[in-house]
C-alpha cells in the first residue's frame, strides 16, 4: 500500500477497514497491517495531540514514526462501525528495565498493542502520559 498513490492508498486502507468488521482477529489484522508502513524518524510529538495529523492525512503524507503507526492503528479501529463507539486511550509509558519510552493502544481498557516490541514487559511501564481519543467521522 504505501508505495501507491494518495487515492490508491486510501482505497486500500478503506478494504482494511471493511475486512476489520467482521474479522475474527481484528486488533491482529490491523498491527500486521501497519508493521508493514516504513517508518522513519520521528514526524509528530507523542507528547502534543495538536501535533497529530488526521486520519486523512496521514494517509496523505504517507510518513510514519513508531508513534505514528500506533496512531494509524487507533484511526484505523475508530473509522469501523465495529468500534465506533468503543474508548481508545494512547498511554505514553517509560520502560524503567529498558530506559525507553515504549507505547500503548487502548481500546475500551484493553491494552491491544505495544507498538514495536510484542515481549515488553508490563511489569516495568510506567504511564507518563495518557491521551484519551475522540472518536473520528466516517
Amino acid at each position: 500500500m504505501f508505495n501507491k498513490p494518495y487515492d490508491q492508498r486510501l482505497r486500500c486502507w478503506r478494504e482494511l477497514r471493511n475486512s476489520i468488521e467482521s474479522s475474527v482477529s481484528p486488533f491482529d489484522d490491523v498491527k500486521e497491517f501497519w508493521q508493514t508502513a516504513p517508518v522513519g524518524r520521528p514526524c509528530a510529538d507523542p507528547y502534543d495531540s495538536d501535533t497529530w495529523p488526521s486520519p486523512w492525512e496521514l494517509i496523505h503524507e504517507n510518513v510514519y514514526c513508531e508513534f505514528l503507526q500506533l496512531l494509524a492503528i487507533c484511526y484505523t479501529l475508530q473509522l469501523t462501525d465495529r468500534f465506533s463507539r468503543s474508548q481508545f486511550e494512547i498511554h505514553i509509558t517509560l520502560d524503567n528495565k529498558e530506559n525507553d519510552i515504549k507505547y500503548v493502544l487502548f481500546v475500551d481498557n484493553q491494552a491491544i498493542r505495544y507498538y514495536s516490541d510484542s515481549n515488553v514487559d508490563s511489569d516495568h511501564l510506567v504511564c507518563q502520559m495518557r491521551h484519551t481519543l475522540t472518536p473520528q467521522g466516517h
